[in-house]
């Protein structure tokens, strides 16, 4: 395994959380940090998830085709 694989991160500030759904994209969005806290790299892990990263802490959480993930259509 490659560095980046074993990297870990700590969540940038959990009372910062706050959850999107974008039906349009099928994608929930799951951020820790404010709106305009850009992230210095994203990473994609597995089907369809992408990590954002700003100063080894994590940002956000894309979760791509989300409903036919969990198998269920969202209105």
């Amino acid at each position: 395994m490659s560095d980046q694989e074993n990297k870990k991160f700590n969540i940038y500030d959990l009372n910062n959380l706050w959850i999107e759904y974008d039906k349009q994209n099928d994608s929930l969005y799951i951020y820790f940090a404010p709106e305009n806290v850009e992230a210095e790299e994203s990473f994609l892990i597995g089907d369809d998830v992408i990590v954002a990263v700003k100063d080894d802490s994590l940002i956000s959480i894309t979760i791509m085709n989300f409903s036919k993930r969990i198998g269920v259509e969202l209105c």
